[in-house]
Parts: C-alpha cells; sequence; structure tokens
C-alpha cells in the first residue's frame, strides 16, 4: 500500500481564498452558530443552456470557505474500481468493488482479502457491484444489502441482494436476489444504485432510467421500477406507509419517480429527510429533497440538454405537478455518493452536504439553511485530480471517501 499525505489549511490568512465583501455577504449558520462568509460562485465556465433558475440561489450560490485546518490523507490505493463505501459497526470501512468483491479497511488503510460469494455482476459500463448499507442489527445477524447489475434473459437491470458475512468475513452466506427493477433493458448505462436503511427498519433503494430514449420515458411511468426511488422490506417486498398513485398499475414499492440517474442519497441528521443527488444530461445535475410520492420531472423537465446539443423534449424546465431541484450545475460536476456530516470536528461542516464528483473531480460542500435552500458551495481536494465516487462519514467522524482509480482518502482536522 501506498500512502502519501497532505494537508489543507483553509483560511482567510494563508490562501486568500475570500474576496472583499460587503455585510450583505455574511450569513449566520443557524446549525452552527457561525457567521460564515460568502464570495462568488466557484462555477466560472460558460453553462450549456441559458435556462433560467426557478427561483434565486437553485444554482452557482456564492462560495464558502472552511476556516478549520484539515487534514486530508491517502490511506490507500489498493482499492479496485471502489464503488460504494459504508460502516462496519466496529469502526471498520465496508466497500464495494465495481467487477463484483467487497474488501474491508481500517481507518489507517489496512485491506482486506477480496470477499467472495455474491451473485455475479455485470461490470459493463456503468455497471458492477453498487452500492450497499449494513442492517441495523448487524452485531447480531451479520447482514448486509447491495445493489448491483445484474444480466438476464431479457437484459440487464438494478438488482438488491442480501446476504450474511460469514464469521471468517472471507465470503457471503446465503446471498439471495431480493429485489429487481424491471424492465431489464440491453443499456449498460444509469443504473441508479445506492441503498441505506430508513428508520423504519426498511430499505430505500434508488434506480436509473436506463439511458436510451425509449427507456428514459419509463421514468414517468408509475408501473415500472425505473428512474424511481422504491421503499422494500429486507425480503423485498413493498414497506409499509409507501405513497399511493392515481394512475392504475402503479407499483406499491415505489416512493418517487421521475428521477434520470440518482446515484446519492443520505438522510439529514437532524430532520431526518431523505436527500438524493442525480446526474443530468449537459447540464442539469441535481440536488432534491424527496417528498413521498412527488415527481422529479425527468425527462419532461431539466436543466440540461441533450448530448447532442439539442434540448430535451420541449426544453422547459418547470411544469406543474412536477418537483424543482433545491441545487442545480450547470455544466455539470456528475455528483455521485452524498453524505451529511454530523460530526462536531469541523464546526462550519455541521449537517453540511458533501458530495462526491465525478466530472467534477472534486468534493462538493453544499451549506444547507433551515429553509432547505443553499446559501453556499465549496469545492475541496480539487488539486487531487480525482473522480470521487462515494463519500460517508466514519464512527471516527471523519470523512472517507473512494475514487474510480482505487484511492481511499481519510478528511479530517489533523
Amino acid at each position: 500500500m501506498q500512502t502519501s499525505k497532505f494537508i489543507l489549511l483553509f483560511s482567510i490568512m494563508s490562501m486568500g481564498l475570500h474576496v472583499s465583501c460587503s455585510a450583505a455577504d455574511l450569513f449566520d449558520d443557524q446549525d452552527t452558530g457561525l457567521e460564515q462568509e460568502v464570495g462568488p460562485p466557484v462555477e466560472t465556465n460558460s453553462p450549456n443552456s441559458n435556462f433560467q433558475p426557478s427561483f434565486e440561489g437553485q444554482t452557482r450560490i456564492g462560495s464558502v470557505t472552511t476556516d478549520t485546518p484539515i487534514e486530508a490523507i491517502v490511506i490507500s490505493t489498493d482499492l479496485t474500481a471502489p464503488w460504494g463505501i459504508t460502516n462496519l459497526p466496529d469502526g471498520r470501512l465496508l466497500i464495494t468493488q465495481k467487477a463484483g468483491q467487497m474488501r474491508i479497511a481500517t481507518t489507517s488503510g489496512e485491506l482486506s482479502g477480496a470477499i467472495t460469494g455474491l451473485p455475479p455482476v455485470n461490470p459493463a459500463g456503468q455497471g458492477g457491484l453498487l452500492g450497499l448499507c449494513v442492517d441495523p442489527d448487524f452485531g447480531n445477524n451479520r447482514m448486509v444489502y447491495w445493489v448491483f447489475s445484474e444480466q438476464t434473459s431479457g437484459g440487464n437491470l438494478t438488482a438488491v441482494a442480501k446476504g450474511r458475512l460469514a464469521d471468517n468475513e472471507s465470503t457471503f452466506e446465503n446471498p439471495t436476489v431480493i429485489y429487481r427493477a424491471n424492465p431489464a433493458d440491453n443499456s449498460n448505462a444509469h443504473y441508479g444504485g445506492r441503498i441505506l436503511f430508513d428508520e423504519t427498519g426498511n430499505l430505500v433503494v434508488s434506480t436509473g432510467e436506463r439511458a436510451w430514449p425509449a427507456t428514459r420515458a419509463l421514468a414517468q411511468s408509475v408501473s415500472t421500477g425505473l428512474g424511481k426511488i422504491v421503499r422494500i422490506t429486507t425480503d423485498g417486498q413493498p414497506a409499509p406507509g409507501n405513497p399511493t398513485f392515481e394512475e392504475s398499475g402503479a407499483l406499491p414499492e415505489l416512493y418517487s419517480y421521475g428521477h434520470r440517474n440518482p446515484q446519492g442519497l443520505a438522510f439529514h441528521p437532524t430532520t431526518g429527510d431523505l436527500w438524493l443527488s442525480e446526474f443530468g444530461p449537459r447540464g442539469g445535475d441535481e440536488v432534491n429533497l424527496i417528498t413521498p410520492g412527488a415527481n422529479y420531472g425527468w425527462p419532461v423537465i431539466t436543466y440540461g440538454i441533450d448530448y447532442s446539443g439539442e434540448i430535451m423534449g420541449d426544453g422547459i424546465q418547470q411544469q406543474e405537478g412536477m418537483e424543482q431541484p433545491v441545487y442545480y450545475w450547470d455544466p455539470v460536476i456528475s455528483p455521485s455518493g452524498i453524505t451529511f456530516y454530523s460530526g462536531n470536528r469541523i464546526p462550519e461542516w455541521e449537517n453540511n452536504l458533501f458530495l462526491g464528483g465525478l466530472s467534477g473531480m472534486h468534493i462538493a460542500r453544499l451549506v444547507i439553511d433551515s429553509d432547505n435552500k443553499v446559501v453556499g458551495e465549496e469545492r475541496l481536494l480539487v488539486e487531487e485530480n480525482q473522480r470521487f465516487r462515494d463519500i460517508t462519514q466514519g464512527l471516527d467522524n471523519a470523512l472517507y471517501a473512494i475514487t474510480d482509480v482505487g484511492r481511499l482518502y481519510r478528511i479530517d482536522k489533523p
């Protein structure tokens, strides 16, 4: 294992990153009690379109800077295409690798061998072994749940499986596929793939709309599992208390719909609200606050354009009955895994949302106020030039992030 270390010291005097601001460029963070200074937006490149935001602050919000000294350490470079990261109850980290294995990492970067015994994955394109979560009762049942791209006779689909991590941590016992997001398709893109336990002990899973124009439209269909957030039991059945939909044939597991490729899910640490990040096309990456039963608009409304440069659909950004993103980016940063910070070690980060940026090659920090509005944005670890795939808060209150080339970062106070 190769280990490198660098220290990021974010301060007004040493970095000179703040611009001269008036009193109007300050805000009081209600979560931390700190006054934070706001500079010009971090994004300086031209947008892909001339679409206008629906409300002030929906995009290109002013910049903020972390004043607490931060240390970011590469604790391992030996992972192979990691995709998801979560905590084990003893503080170690369980990590998925795209080709179909899991690894366990200590917080000092020591890695286990590959954990095998999982159902086969189709790792082509954007597929593979994706997000994961650990059962809240793991100490007794050792159960792990994960999302993967499954190849079937009808094509590929987003599937959810579970299995017991063997006592020797080398394999999974009795792995079982509990849910499949139908229909299958030959596309090897836009699987979604994050999974969380909610406070009721049920699973929340994100699925993609599989990218092609024909499947893209199915994000608006409540009778398919594509482009959705689904809420299921640990046996894969529709969870009690799911929203109902007026349309006939609605799947009982649906929680929200109209999503493109949602690869980030996180619960707010104080409100318990579910937040989501999803990829736009050229422009239009989104952060959404999820309301049960709501329609998030894709592909009818979007702040992005097609990769060809043509408008998407009718080129509209608002429609009655469809939710607006809390925040969006144009050009894109390609937000993948997300987490909220509640570590108490870096005061100005409390309850901030952190997103791994792939094409953006940085970690985005969003300051969100009590009205669920983004009031500040910061780009972290830009100089690393890494595609950040996922990020989580460890049980030691540090942030841990993984990158596509196999790095594992620990981010905390020195």
